[in-house]
């Protein structure tokens, strides 16, 4: 699970943002009834799902872009050499692109919280921490900090949580972060932690391998079969099976002298999915050639929602309504709210859940783009004067919380438009 993300200087966020997974103190009936939507942890609840709103080009991917480039450091990193330049850019403006871009995040592992961290160029990272509580009270594990020092020994401060430290730091160099290339030396925590992010911390909801499809489906195919009857599809049956498909390889050597191309003949394997539908369950469709787009995303996105929900995992979507009619949105937010703890974060502009018979205030966030360029993220529970019986979605639309476009289609101002 996670508790909080917290992001600085990444593309339009120039000061921090803090995205907060834990539930607010309100005590109003609606905030009551929606219980469910929030889970137990320790002393605390935490959000099940949350979602951000907000114009286009306010920010809303940038905060989702930048979260999935932090994540993917820690499961990629270790490969970087000499020449890398990290994926992302710093704030453009009023000088932070001179500034480093930092990460923090809380999460529990294995029923453990930790605190990790980190800060970068565009060309080295410059920090890195890693901190838990084993006994309800903040530890170090370790501690990075390559400005003000030279040696290893200097720049790293361990406790005893990871074997041999600092043989991994000597292998550590400054494109790499410490718990990628200890996770890649075979240091226990680390490995956890890499295995955390890499399987648990699910980027996006269509972003498995094939072998991992087919191991998905084979696993809970009468799940899908159910699922997808809930969302009112008329698929009754569905069978997998492998073909090998012969696909040519071409090579190009560069030498001093010659380019020389040459070719190999490879067979790879694909997935064939056959769907069969109520009106005639003896006729097979092909899931790819005669199933509508529609069909096909909600059939690969219910498979690795199904995995999400019923493991607990973290799903990250941006814009979840894409080609989805909104009752299968709410369909798929209910399905973490009726979870254990699975928990989503998705930006939406899906007014149809500014509803707080849906959503709780602490479940709705806004981003907001200032006039200097930069992405600004608040909650609607920070709106202390706005209670439950008022309708949020109305008050949204209205601009009562910035985070929406401001048009104006007055028509003289479209009629000077096209008669320009």
């Amino acid at each position: 699970m996670i508790f909080e993300i917290r992001l600085s200087n990444f593309f339009s966020i120039k000061d921090e943002i803090v995205l907060d997974m834990k539930a607010g103190n309100g005590k109003s009936k609606n905030m009551q009834k929606l219980q469910a939507n929030t889970f137990a942890y320790e002393d605390e609840r935490i959000l099940k799902s949350v979602a951000i709103y907000g114009a286009n080009a306010s920010g809303k991917s940038n905060i989702v872009k930048a979260i999935r480039f932090c994540a993917s450091m820690i499961f990629t990193s270790h490969a970087h050499n000499e020449n890398t330049v990290f994926n992302f850019f710093p704030f453009k403006f009023e000088g932070y692109a001179q500034k480093p871009s930092s990460f923090l995040i809380r999460f529990v592992l294995h029923g453990v919280e930790y605190e990790y961290s980190f800060s970068l160029t565009t060309n080295e990272i410059i920090s890195e921490e890693l901190h838990y509580y084993p006994n309800g009270r903040r530890a170090k594990i370790f501690t990075r900090n390559e400005n003000e020092h030279k040696s290893k020994s200097e720049i790293y401060s361990f406790t005893s949580v990871i074997r041999k430290p600092m043989d991994v730091a000597e292998n550590t160099s400054r494109k790499t972060l410490y718990i990628s290339r200890a996770s890649q030396m075979d240091r226990e925590l680390p490995k956890e932690i890499f295995r955390y992010f890499n399987e648990t911390f699910i980027l996006n909801y269509l972003n498995y391998s094939n072998q991992e499809i087919e191991a998905l489906f084979l696993q809970n195919k009468n799940t899908l079969l159910k699922a997808l009857s809930i969302a009112d599809s008329d698929i009754v049956d569905i069978n997998v099976r492998k073909e090998a498909h012969p696909e040519k390889r071409v090579f190009v050597t560069v030498t001093e002298t010659e380019n020389k191309i040459s070719s190999q003949d490879i067979t790879k394997e694909h997935l064939i999915f056959q769907t069969f539908h109520k009106a005639n369950d003896k006729i097979p469709f092909d899931l790819f050639a005669d199933e509508s787009a529609g069909t096909q995303k909600l059939f690969f996105i219910m498979l690795s929602i199904i995995d999400i929900v019923k493991n607990n995992k973290i799903l990250l979507i941006d814009e979840i309504e894409g080609n989805l009619h909104s009752k299968i949105v709410e369909y798929i937010i209910g399905l973490f709210h009726a979870s254990k703890s699975a928990q989503i974060i998705y930006t939406t502009h899906n007014t149809n859940l500014l509803d707080l018979t849906k959503l709780r205030k602490d479940q709705i966030y806004f981003v907001n783009k200032h006039d200097d360029g930069s992405s600004d993220l608040y909650s609607l529970y920070d709106y202390k004067d706005f209670r439950d019986t008022m309708d949020v979605e109305k008050a949204y639309l209205q601009g009562r919380f910035d985070a929406i476009p401001y048009i104006d289609n007055s028509e003289d101002t479209l009629k000077q438009l096209i008669n320009e």
